[in-house]
């Protein structure tokens, strides 16, 4: 199975971004929100606050700006709030708190009381998971995904909603990332009037091998 397949079996869909003005523009609104009062508006506080801690552990600040300096939660949320379908929706928030029950089951705490350690061993947990095991997942999820959509009270399997909730914040969050207007003008190449197509050139003309913006 293909990661494109995986990703759509998980729930969410391939392609879950709708790319256009709409999204761009939340995107870039969210980025004068204040990060340290912030409250969900789709999520509730406690995986708002669970979604943060695992952005800034899959982009941390280093030398760039992190998740966190870029409030990438916060358009995360609007996004399922304002764009997502209704099965998105409902798909995304049920992952959310089957990545819930998985913490608390790791360690007998709820979201809020995680320290930044203990979301890293999680993530690592599933992410980092080998590929047989990532497999595995994605034939678990097939297995299941037909009598929850004739019967959505049919119990989830948290491993496998876990690892494709953050499947699928990770995919979001380099998206947003790599999109947003301090990435694409000041880190990215940036070309905002791109010149004829060059296909041979001296490197230091041509971005520095950097990843164009546009």
């Amino acid at each position: 199975m293909n990661r494109r397949q995986a990703l759509k079996n998980f729930g969410l869909g391939a392609g879950i971004l709708i790319i256009g003005p709409s999204t761009l523009s939340l995107l870039h609104s969210c980025k004068g929100e204040n990060k340290y009062d912030w409250e969900p508006n789709f999520l509730s506080v406690s995986n708002g606050f669970a979604l943060k801690q695992i952005l800034d552990i899959i982009l941390p600040v280093t030398d760039t700006p992190g998740a966190g300096d870029l409030n990438i939660a916060q358009f995360i949320d609007s996004y399922m709030d304002e764009v997502a379908t209704k099965n998105q929706q409902e798909n995304f928030y049920r992952n959310a708190n089957a990545f819930a029950s998985v913490f608390k089951k790791e360690y007998d705490k709820e979201l809020e009381e995680g320290s930044a350690e203990e979301y890293e061993k999680i993530i690592a947990k599933y992410l980092r998971a080998a590929p047989e095991k990532r497999e595995e997942y994605a034939k678990r999820n097939t297995e299941t995904q037909d009598p929850q959509d004739n019967d959505p009270n049919i119990k989830d399997d948290i491993d496998v909603s876990s690892y494709g909730y953050l499947t699928i914040i990770r995919e979001m969050g380099i998206w947003a990332w790599k999109t947003s207007e301090e990435i694409g003008e000041n880190i990215l190449w940036y070309d905002p009037v791109p010149g004829r197509y060059i296909a041979c050139g001296p490197l230091k003309e041509l971005g520095n091998g950097k990843a164009m913006s546009l």
